[in-house]
């Protein structure tokens, strides 16, 4: 996962990969996968499918590849494209996890349950709530106690970053990953973890540790009282479907998609005062994705994407 962060026009904010599904909170922007060269589209195009022989990667044949792409130009601006799309970055992801668990279980057929479902985030509260959502995934699901002992997510990656490097915890939160410009939320590191920890106190009232009092200012930043921010953590599946965000954010991207209304302006209404947009066009959403197994459990180790 975080090697294809490093491969297609996105940046990788949020994962988590659970026993029976994956999480992932990305920006994509197919506008940077433009303005590669061929040669940076073809080199990244092999490192996606290289050539190997026998298993192990053939060089030379790569770098055949690499120029047999270049003289193509109509097959050069189809990976150009891909390399930008999401769907593509899901294929990616998801593709090699089902061809090696096929034959470690010793069967045939379908592994994940159906196409991945993704929402696109309008806003900072959107963001930061799949965000923390995502990051939270196993404490609510009861196999970690906290996000220190959470493994396979961003945030266990980004606290194993600030104990290596103590300065982490005062820079802008950013991308884990990215091959496209840096697009840093409004708050930082610290604030980031301090966030999700206390509002793992609120989603599991038998979690150890008090609730810290009042809320985390970044709340009221982005305008959200507790409620408001538990409301809008907890209904990232169940209140929203195809976008997340304020009511006033919902409407124009319902307005853009040629409809008149979207599931969750109900649950918008409640963050309605949440800070202005920070998407600066169709070309830098950021998206929640996620993909479930199909009755099978996957084994965190046979993923191998953090």
């Amino acid at each position: 996962m975080l090697e294809l962060a490093n491969i297609f026009a996105v940046g990788l904010y949020a994962y988590a990969v659970m026993s029976n599904h994956v999480h992932v909170v990305l920006r994509v922007d197919p506008v940077t996968a433009q303005q590669w060269t061929d040669q940076e589209v073809a080199a990244r195009w092999v490192r996606l499918f290289p050539v190997t022989a026998d298993g192990v990667v053939d060089a030379d044949g790569c770098q055949r590849k690499v120029e047999a792409l270049l003289g193509n130009t109509e097959r050069l601006s189809v990976c150009r494209q891909r390399l930008g799309s999401l769907s593509w970055f899901m294929r990616a992801l998801n593709e090699p996890i089902a061809r090696r668990a096929n034959p470690e279980d010793a069967c045939t057929g379908r592994f994940w349950e159906g196409r991945y479902k993704c929402q696109a985030l309008l806003d900072d509260a959107a963001v930061l709530a799949c965000m923390s959502y995502v990051d939270l995934n196993p404490i609510r699901a009861g196999v970690a106690e906290d996000i220190t002992s959470s493994v396979h997510t961003g945030a266990a990656r980004r606290v194993d970053a600030v104990r290596s490097q103590p300065s982490q915890a005062s820079a802008e939160l950013t991308a884990l990953r990215t091959s496209i410009p840096a697009h840093p939320l409004s708050l930082t590191t610290d604030v980031y973890l301090d966030l999700i920890d206390w509002t793992a106190r609120l989603l599991r009232p038998d979690k150890r540790g008090a609730i810290a009092p009042g809320t985390p200012p970044i709340l009221a930043t982005l305008g959200l009282a507790e409620r408001q921010w538990q409301y809008q953590v907890l209904g990232i599946e169940s209140r929203y479907f195809r976008a997340i965000g304020c009511a006033d954010a919902l409407i124009e991207k319902a307005k853009a998609m040629g409809q008149c209304w979207l599931k969750g302006l109900g649950g918008g209404a409640m963050a309605s005062a949440a800070s202005s947009l920070i998407l600066g066009g169709s070309a830098l959403i950021i998206w929640a994705c996620r993909a479930r197994i199909r009755c099978r459990q996957l084994a965190h180790a046979r993923a191998d994407a953090p």
